[in-house]
């Protein structure tokens, strides 16, 4: 990875931890960018931070207990005050593209449910369009090859994702299908007509969800907000 892009999502993830106070539930955003949240928010709870963390993946998972930041699940807490995340894509109205790291389902169930979702990374995420960026849709194993044909039909050009010549498999069990659509002129309204489709679970766009966006241009901080949503 390019040493400047490695240092702005750096620069860019630590100071969206400034906004992390004693007693939050904190979901833990997974990718290159969230990864120095949570080893940042490690480090704020061995000094005394007292909060507790929802991951968004395994590999989240692993990270946050190595790092002594204390867990909880969806029994323990239906809402989530702060998500710190990053994105493939982000647009000028906040909206997203994400799932390029097989994470998407957690990721959205985790955005939805909290009061402000930062999303952190380099500039380089920041589109006209949404698009460029291969779309992640979540599918169940049993009948991919009809939900395949489906987003044929809808002109995604899509590709089944492997791992070592096999169908990557999420945490959830599941398959992803990437889509390129190259140029996405309504994503909300593909957002719901790719939900429609029997056997997708989820898909990566992701709508009116980021409330703050705090990318990084060399040093200088990209910082754009949105009206807080209601949950």
């Amino acid at each position: 990875m390019n040493k400047n892009v490695t240092s702005e999502k750096q620069l860019s993830a630590e100071a969206a931890c400034d906004f992390v106070k004693d007693g939050m539930i904190v979901g833990l955003g997974t990718g290159t960018s969230a990864e120095f949240a949570v080893r940042k928010i490690g480090k704020l709870v061995s000094e005394g931070l007292s909060i507790k963390g929802i991951p968004t993946s395994n590999r989240t998972k692993k990270l946050a207990e190595n790092e002594g930041i204390p867990l909880i699940d969806f029994s323990e807490s239906m809402f989530i005050d702060l998500t710190i995340d990053g994105a493939d894509e982000i647009d000028g109205n906040l909206n997203m593209i994400k799932g390029g790291g097989a994470a998407l389902l957690q990721e959205k169930i985790v955005a939805s449910v909290s009061r402000t979702e930062i999303i952190v990374g380099s500039k380089t995420k920041i589109v006209d369009h949404l698009g460029a960026f291969p779309l992640p849709v979540e599918v169940i194993p049993f009948g991919w090859q009809v939900v395949f044909n489906q987003l044929e039909s809808l002109h995604g050009n899509p590709d089944l994702r492997l791992n070592n010549g096999q169908p990557l498999v999420t945490d959830q069990g599941n398959y992803i299908i990437d889509c390129h659509f190259r140029k996405i002129e309504t994503p909300k309204l593909l957002e719901n007509q790719l939900n429609l489709i029997p056997g997708v679970v989820e898909n990566g766009l992701f709508i009116n969800l980021c409330t703050k966006m705090i990318l990084a241009d060399g040093e200088q901080l990209i910082v754009k907000d949105r009206k807080i949503k209601t949950i």
